[in-house]
């Protein structure tokens, strides 16, 4: 099988324990606002590439990754489950760690073709870095183009398979910054006993000379970056929300 590869990160420290492999797969549904890579929706883009190639160039550095492994983003790493999967095989038989950094919108719960793909990628998955975007479905929908619910049911899906997460979310000024939003995100991660820790990222808007040299109008072009602290503070406020509901169940 071969794989649309966008990029590849020789040295990743945040994508997963230890150091890492950062593999950038092309082609992505969502078409979130403060979106910093616009040059990996394209399914088509990037360079084909076998899994045999991408493995023998993790073990030329794999001194280096052995506290790390393999991270698989995007763009939606998803929207090519069946690369990634022997990807993740292949990588496990090697004694590899493997992590899928993802928002999940492609999970069909109610879908027996796709859930079967799903199940063969849970198996050979160490952990996941998954990216919600907003708790709020009609916010969700406006903010990232795709409704939310099948990204909540992925996220219902991973703890029932007992794989660790690590949630990953940006707070945007004036479209996720709000208190409320925030406690009602920490409620429902409350409710997950597979969340592993929490990142909250402040925005930015250094994929503008992306946008730029794409030709595609900047969506957020007068929202100001969010200062480090105030990401702080939300983080305050989601784990509040966490540890509220967990004290209720």
């Amino acid at each position: 099988m071969i794989g649309r590869v966008y990029s590849i990160e020789s040295f990743g420290t945040v994508d997963g324990p230890g150091i890492r492999m950062v593999i950038f797969l092309s082609g992505c549904p969502m078409r979130c606002l403060y979106c910093h890579n616009p040059d990996t929706w394209d399914p088509k883009g990037g360079t084909p590439m076998t899994v045999e190639q991408l493995l023998n160039q993790y073990d030329n550095a794999r001194h280096f990754y052995r506290k790390g492994g393999i991270t698989v983003s995007g763009g939606e790493p998803l929207t090519q489950i069946g690369f990634v999967t022997e990807l993740f095989e292949a990588a496990k038989k090697r004694g590899i760690h493997t992590c899928l950094d993802t928002s999940g919108v492609t999970f069909r719960p109610d879908s027996a073709g796709v859930r079967e793909k799903f199940d063969r990628l849970a198996a050979v998955t160490d952990l996941v870095l998954l990216d919600i975007k907003h708790i709020d479905p009609q916010e969700h929908l406006k903010l990232c183009g795709q409704p939310q619910d099948n990204i909540l049911a992925f996220a219902r899906y991973l703890e029932q398979k007992q794989i660790p997460v690590w949630v990953r979310h940006v707070v945007v000024p004036g479209i996720t910054d709000r208190e409320d939003y925030l406690h009602r995100l920490g409620l429902y991660l409350g409710t997950l006993k597979n969340i592993k820790a929490l990142d909250v990222l402040p925005y930015h808007d250094m994929g503008k000379t992306k946008y730029q040299s794409l030709g595609i109008p900047y969506p957020l072009e007068d929202t100001s970056p969010l200062p480090p602290a105030e990401a702080a503070k939300a983080r305050q406020i989601i784990l509040r929300g966490m540890r509220e509901s967990r004290n209720c169940s």
